[in-house]
């Protein structure tokens, strides 16, 4: 029988469905909504979904896995990641990462002497008794005891000199940063990390300041003289404690080489050909470049350069990374002719030099913090850390070929550091030239329990200590430059 709603109820109609739309929990006539599942993006498939940013240059527009290995094709970091070679440019890896293009760079950079460092290297083993000459820095010996000079030395030049060459990334500065190998040179890094992924040619002198910082020949380039560690002792007396370090000690601003100021940059003198073999072509096949080579040009002589070249028979220089002529001065003084055979040329044109004298290295496991405070300033961010604050394993330096620890800090400090008239002696070459102290090195060695190994152990005769070398800090000879000359020339030879 259907349902029939009495007349009389029909009032109540309203009310009983607005009763059931409140028990039913219905909302206008729609059930209640799930909640939205969260968005999900898709990864691009390969390593440029995670390395967006990485560009590259034409030449090595590459896939990725043609230096790095790894697996393209891994959904997950550890996937993708896996056989990947971070720096393929590592002198380890360098033969098959970048030789499979660059085999004869390679080889003959390998074998260069600005890649195995092996003039440095051998220069300071052999005044600490070594009889036989390294091929390469990598060839320096490991000591599992450090039994004589000789072993010492090898364990300063692995575990705090090297940090500068192409086996390690460098220093934790913000300025010293940079790549191995063929990386250390061709990638550019800024503020301590990679700033662009496109290989360059020609490095900007900013690279090669990431190496010849401090006080080296490169930062000279710019008028840079290192402050001395202790900062009661810096000279002039600088009050403020804390100083922005991008190559971890503050440098005082001298004045820039003349060429610096011109527009030169390094590699307009030091092309590849001269620094990483002779990969320039037949027209830099030449010896070291010296000061003649271009001041000392004359017409009909073949150009010793490929940025060189004659107009109206003068010679001009084409910087290599801005596209500048520059013309090439000729010495015109006739102090040129007079001296030119006994002096060389920065003798009278530097205007001035390094002078570190007494460089005093310790290798202590135990450092006294109290009695270095004053020197906490180091030049070596791995050193700082720990005098900052002392390992709880003990103090520990790192073997900069291998990467591997090893027991024990090498601490530094100097007796002089200042910028004064240069040292003038005669040269190898029987004429006059610049010297510094390079090799006034005095080591010493703490055992465990603070028991002296070797104390104050040096170059000796004291003469060793001195070496020449070429200062870039050149600029007009002024008034008194025969006040250079004449105390240093034999009297044989003084007009």
């Amino acid at each position: 029988m259907p349902f029939r709603l009495n007349p009389k109820n029909r009032a109540f109609l309203p009310f009983l469905c607005l009763l059931a739309l409140v028990f039913s929990g219905c909302r206008e006539g729609k059930t209640p909504e799930k909640p939205a599942a969260p968005e999900t993006f898709a990864r691009p498939p390969g390593c440029r979904g995670c390395h967006q940013e990485v560009l590259l240059d034409p030449s090595h527009d590459l896939a990725c896995t043609d230096c790095h290995r790894g697996n393209p094709e891994g959904a997950k970091m550890e996937q993708a990641h896996a056989g990947l070679i971070a720096r393929p440019a590592h002198p380890e890896q360098m033969r098959q990462a970048c030789g499979g293009c660059h085999a004869r760079q390679v080889a003959e950079a390998a074998a260069s002497p600005h890649f195995t460092a092996r003039n440095e290297v051998n220069a300071v083993r052999a005044v600490f008794g070594a009889k036989a000459s390294l091929a390469s820095l990598a060839e320096i010996p490991t000591h599992a005891q450090i039994a004589s000079p000789l072993d010492l030395v090898d364990d300063l030049l692995r575990r705090r000199c090297l940090r500068c060459h192409v086996y390690s990334s460098g220093d934790g500065y913000s300025e010293t940063v940079r790549g191995t190998g063929c990386a250390a040179c061709h990638l550019a890094y800024a503020n301590g990390k990679m700033s662009s992924h496109a290989f360059s040619r020609s490095p900007a002198d900013s690279q090669c300041l990431h190496c010849h910082y401090g006080n080296f020949v490169g930062a000279d380039y710019y008028g840079r003289f290192e402050h001395d560690f202790n900062l009661e002792y810096r000279t002039p007396y600088r009050a403020e404690a804390q100083q922005s370090r991008p190559y971890g000690v503050e440098f005082h601003q001298l004045a820039p080489d003349i060429h610096q100021q011109k527009g030169l940059a390094c590699i307009d003198c030091h092309s590849g050909a001269e620094l990483m073999g002779r990969h320039g072509g037949d027209r830099e096949k030449e010896k070291k470049v010296t000061c003649l080579t271009c001041h000392g040009w004359r017409k009909g002589q073949p150009l010793p350069l490929s940025n060189l070249q004659t107009e109206a028979d003068r010679l001009v220089l084409t910087t290599r990374l801005t596209g500048k002529k520059l013309v090439v001065p000729r010495p015109v003084h006739p102090a040129h002719r007079q001296y030119e055979k006994k002096a060389h040329c920065t003798v009278c044109h530097s205007q001035w030099s390094f002078n570190d004298q007494g460089a005093h290295l310790l290798r202590t496991e135990q450092p006294d913090d109290a009695a270095w405070a004053r020197l906490a300033v180091q030049g070596s961010s791995e050193v700082e850390a720990q005098l900052n604050t002392p390992a709880p394993d003990g103090p520990s330096q790192r073997d900069k070929i291998t990467g591997a620890p090893g027991r024990g800090l090498w601490l530094k400090g100097y007796e002089l550091r200042r910028w004064e008239r240069p040292l003038i002696g005669p040269g190898p070459d029987g004429r006059l030239h610049i010297f510094r102290p390079i090799l006034d090195l005095h080591l010493s060695m703490l055992g465990p329990d603070k028991k002296v190994i070797f104390d104050n152990v040096g170059v000796e005769p004291a003469r060793q200590r001195y070496l020449p070398y070429t200062p870039h800090t050149v600029g007009k000879a002024g008034a008194f430059f025969r006040e250079r000359l004449q105390p240093n020339l034999p009297p044989e030879t003084k007009p």
